[in-house]
């Protein structure tokens, strides 16, 4: 029986080593990029958020070490790109009990907020609850979480949703590894979700609530599907992308020289987006 308390993919967090030349970065790609946040002491990280519907890319930088964000800089000692996952918690505190009844000690849940700057010019908070599965869990080398808005209205701002590259939503998250169906079945033991095979070999997990689908492969088979653009850059297992409904025809005037046509794709590679290929569809 799928979670109840959770459902499909809220966002994807791309880590990155330079928090403000990583957000120059993406909005030279089109994205209309959020102010600056800060969390915390405690979780001594600051971001920025490029809001889609009904989901999201967020940026992360570390600011400060901290014992929280430890496996962070752990993952940016290797390389910068997508270092974890969140879904949209409903309710964070029994989502936690929910996993624990499955055998996943929970992380959490943990209360946090950061500010915001509206378009109006004031200053609002945006609230969350999270609780995270086992650091150990990493299907795919991604490490997952949930996450419960309690002020929507402070991160879904309209002003913040509207791209030049008529990106729109989030479609798939690209994870390669070297035995696609094992880290697959992982992930689906871990959502209660069931896999599916793709047309290309491929190992699909919907995330649930009709929000995006990881998608399981090698990156032999992530080269086959794009095989236009360079990918040297990206491991042998990790998130290595995301795949994102958009105007192509928006995609392709906002991206210019930085857009690479492969098969019904236009991509931006991974060493010119922290880490990260996006391929942008339409829908």
């Amino acid at each position: 029986m799928a979670l109840q308390n959770v459902i499909g993919i809220d966002h994807a967090v791309v880590m990155v080593r330079d928090l403000d030349q990583a957000a120059a970065t993406w909005k030279k790609l089109g994205f209309t990029i959020s102010p600056r946040g800060t969390h915390s002491a405690h979780m001594g990280s600051g971001n920025y958020t490029i809001m889609l519907d009904p989901d999201y890319i967020e940026l992360l930088g570390v600011l400060a070490p901290t014992e929280h964000n430890a496996p962070a800089r752990a993952f940016l000692d290797k390389r910068e790109g997508i270092e974890r996952i969140a879904f949209t918690a409903v309710d964070s505190a029994d989502g936690a009990e929910e996993i624990r009844a499955r055998g996943y000690p929970p992380i959490g849940p943990t209360d946090f907020e950061r500010p915001v700057t509206m378009p109006d010019g004031k200053l609002a908070a945006a609230k969350f609850r999270t609780f995270q599965w086992p650091v150990a869990e990493a299907p795919g080398g991604v490490r997952i979480f949930a996450c419960q808005h309690k002020t929507r209205e402070t991160v879904w701002i309209p002003e913040l949703m509207t791209h030049a590259n008529g990106a729109k939503r989030l479609r798939e998250v690209l994870l390669v590894a070297e035995e696609p169906a094992k880290e697959a079945a992982h992930l689906s033991r871990m959502i209660d979700r069931d896999a599916r095979e793709g047309a290309d070999g491929s190992v699909v997990v919907p995330s649930g609530g009709n929000r995006a689908d990881f998608v399981f492969l090698t990156k032999a088979q992530l080269g086959r599907r794009y095989p236009e653009v360079p990918l040297a850059i990206l491991p042998e297992r990790g998130a290595a992308g995301l795949v994102i409904a958009a105007d192509l025809a928006a995609a392709e005037q906002a991206l210019g020289a930085t857009a690479v046509r492969s098969g019904g794709s236009i991509c931006v590679p991974p060493a010119l987006a922290n880490g990260t290929l996006l391929a942008f569809v339409g829908g």
